[in-house]
């Protein structure tokens, strides 16, 4: 049972975006996905209460910021929003569940520096090094014209991590997100862009090898 895990130390970077089209791309291919959220503010499970009866299902199972526990029989996939400020026994907790863990980060340089120490930290965990845990990073909101783009693919190459995709700024998240929808859940002509951008992150996370994506190219001032 695979157990993807959305992490970032720093709040406010996209995390439960990620957490919530992954769950909504596995429901819509036919997984019994639950979508656990470690997160005081339950952002997740809060989602999951807009979520119409009619859309392909997506489970949770009752448990708090300060418990987490192991998914219950009959699951198949399992995606984890976790917390800002992850560390201590429950980013260890997590990483004993973890299969694969994303790290979703903007390219903004504050946003790299604050989340540098969490990177370094992922790639000397054990698990990891052992390869019992593959990590890498998607770009979040990202213009690829601009110089921050080329920064954060500069920053993420240097860790030895995979830059797994970019994900453009676009409304299209926002409004599903209010409905307690995904990409997944609407006609793919009102979202193909944004299909298109999800293909090698989701082809990892399938168990396919990291693609690099397209190095920006004639950045204009960020």
């Amino acid at each position: 049972m695979p157990v993807v895990v959305i992490a970032n130390p720093k709040g406010g970077v996209g995390k439960t975006t990620l957490a919530t089209n992954l769950a909504g791309y596995f429901a819509r291919h036919g997984h019994a996905v639950m979508l656990g959220d470690t997160d005081r503010q339950q952002s997740s499970r809060a989602w999951l209460g807009l979520r119409p009866a009619a859309a392909p299902p997506i489970r949770t199972w009752e448990i708090n910021g300060d418990h987490i526990a192991r998914p219950p029989k009959g699951t198949t996939h399992v995606v984890l929003d976790t917390p800002a400020g992850l560390h201590g026994w429950r980013f260890a907790d997590v990483m004993k569940l973890a299969h694969r863990v994303v790290v979703p980060l903007q390219p903004s340089m504050f946003d790299i520096l604050a989340t540098q120490d969490f990177l370094t930290r992922l790639a000397d965990e054990k698990r990891v090094r052992h390869g019992e845990v593959a990590v890498g990073v998607i770009g979040m909101r990202v213009d690829m014209r601009t110089r921050a783009a080329e920064q954060l693919q500069r920053f993420v190459e240097g860790l030895g991590l995979p830059v797994l995709g970019y994900l453009r700024d676009t409304q299209n998240y926002v409004q599903l997100a209010a409905h307690g929808l995904t990409l997944w859940d609407v006609a793919p002509s009102r979202v193909a862009r944004d299909w298109e951008q999800w293909q090698p992150i989701l082809h990892w996370l399938d168990g396919g090898a990291a693609t690099q994506p397209a190095a920006p190219s004639s950045p204009s001032a960020a």
